[in-house]
């Protein structure tokens, strides 16, 4: 919708301008964009959908989707407030995705990768069994090829509608990722606000490389639910990637708009041993 513009002037068309969440500064659409959607005021990291991280991690044009064709079902026949099925089908609707998750092969500066990229506006990016079987049979894949594996992460937890079958993706995940390293296959991992719950206790946190963003949300239990735990004041900055870095729980924090050359270059010396 066009945006009124007080004192008569004309109106200004609606779309071309987003305000930050953090600093409420307007930002021009296309400075943003070409600014790796960071705010170039304050620096806050707006979210990137799946596509879009696919677009600014891959060689132009080498991408292609497997397994797009799997479908979420509803094993529990889950109904809370609206049904399991009906939750799908919107967020189906809204983000054009069968699933949290797009899994694929490419190549990044040539390299030829196999990519699961997870995308929180689909159900907060949560684990269940579909987004689990596919995670899991691109790291198989890429066990059959010889290439590294490079996962991107963005999620809330594990989907709680599907009970222990969303669990059991855990195990499931990091099983393959132990045949891959057995096989001394690279994996690379990319942590992305927020990365929580039963992804961080998995395949997020089991890389050969950690890579953050800055002042990414990473960790299990969020931070009000372990201080009702333990009745205790948490750190300041705990669970941002910075506080992880510190502690050695990760590898190194990287700005968007170098997190493509850094890929390359962690996968030329693995390719160069």
């Amino acid at each position: 919708m066009p945006v009124e513009v007080p004192g008569g002037k004309k109106s200004v068309p609606g779309g071309l301008w987003t305000k930050c969440e953090k600093c409420n500064e307007i930002i021009y659409n296309k400075e943003l964009e070409n600014n790796f959607r960071v705010c170039p005021k304050c620096g806050h990291y707006f979210r990137l959908t799946a596509k879009q991280r696919i677009k600014l991690l891959l060689d132009r044009g080498s991408f292609r989707e497997n397994y797009a064709n799997l479908k979420t079902g509803d094993p529990l026949g889950f109904v809370a407030v609206e049904s399991y099925k009906d939750k799908i089908k919107q967020d189906q609707k809204k983000t054009g995705l069968s699933e949290a998750v797009i899994c694929g092969e490419g190549r990044i500066g040539k390299h030829k990768v196999a990519v699961a990229v997870l995308d929180f506006d689909f159900m907060g990016g949560s684990m269940a069994s579909v987004m689990g079987e596919k995670v899991t049979r691109i790291i198989e894949k890429a066990v059959k090829k010889r290439i590294p594996v490079l996962i991107v992460s963005s999620s809330g937890g594990a989907r709680m509608q599907e009970g222990v079958l969303s669990l059991m993706q855990m195990a499931k995940t990091s099983a393959a990722l132990g045949l891959l390293g057995r096989e001394r296959i690279p994996f690379i991992s990319i942590l992305t606000n927020p990365t929580t719950g039963g992804v961080s206790a998995s395949f997020a946190m089991l890389g050969d490389v950690i890579i953050a963003e800055p002042k990414a949300l990473i960790g299990f239990a969020g931070p009000r639910v372990i201080e009702q735990t333990i009745r205790e004041k948490l750190p300041e900055g705990f669970q941002t990637s910075e506080f992880l870095l510190k502690h050695g729980l990760i590898d190194m924090i990287v700005e968007r708009k170098d997190l493509k050359d850094t890929v390359v270059r962690i996968l030329e010396l693995f390719s160069s041993r």
